[in-house]
C-alpha cells in the first residue's frame, strides 16, 4: 500500500527540490536533520522524541527539481508511530505537467495557474494492518503544508 498525497505549490521546480534536499531548509518546514555520510550513501537523521528514537532515512535518488526518495532505515519501538516506516520509501514528485490538482484549480477564476508545481508525495510499501495508518497520513498531510507555505514564502 502506498500513502498518496498531491498538492500545488506556487514556486518554481527549484525551490522545491532545494527544500527537500538541503538538511538545513528540510529543519524548517519538517524537523531539523543531521546528515551521516555512510557506506550506504547519505542519511538524514532526525530525532522525534525518545518515545520514538531518531528517524534515519537514507537518500535512494536525487534526480535535480524532479524527483527526491528517501528509504527509512531506522527501528522503532512498536508503540511509536515511526515503527510503521522502517522499509518505507518517502518519494517526492516535482512536476510542472498538468496534473489534477491544476486542472481543478484552473477552474477558478483569476486563479493563476502559470506559476504552479505539483508536488507528489507516496510513502509505499506502507503496511495498511498498521494502527497508525490513519494517524501517519493525517501528519504527512499537515507537514506537506508546512512545505507548501515554505515554498511559497
Amino acid at each position: 500500500m502506498k500513502v498518496h498525497h498531491q498538492l500545488a505549490i506556487e514556486a518554481p521546480p527549484h525551490v522545491i527540490y532545494q527544500a527537500l534536499t538541503d538538511p538545513e531548509l528540510i529543519g524548517e518546514w519538517w524537523d531539523k536533520q543531521t546528515v551521516r555520510h555512510t557506506g550506504n550513501g547519505v542519511v538524514l537523521e532526525h530525532d522525534p522524541g525518545p518515545e520514538h528514537g531518531v528517524v534515519q532515512m537514507r537518500v535512494v535518488l536525487d534526480i535535480r527539481d524532479q524527483w527526491v526518495e528517501w528509504e527509512c532505515i531506522s527501528q522503532h519501538p512498536p508503540t511509536s508511530p515511526a515503527s510503521a516506516w522502517t522499509g518505507t520509501h518517502l518519494i517526492f514528485e516535482i512536476t510542472e505537467a498538468e496534473t489534477p490538482v491544476t486542472r481543478v484549480l484552473r477552474a477558478y477564476p483569476g486563479f493563476d495557474t502559470t506559476r504552479l508545481c505539483t508536488l507528489n508525495f507516496f510513502q509505499t510499501d506502507y503496511d495498511e494492518r498498521s494502527e497508525f495508518l490513519g494517524f501517519n497520513n493525517f501528519a504527512w498531510a499537515h507537514v506537506l503544508q508546512q512545505l507548501k507555505r515554505f515554498c511559497e514564502e
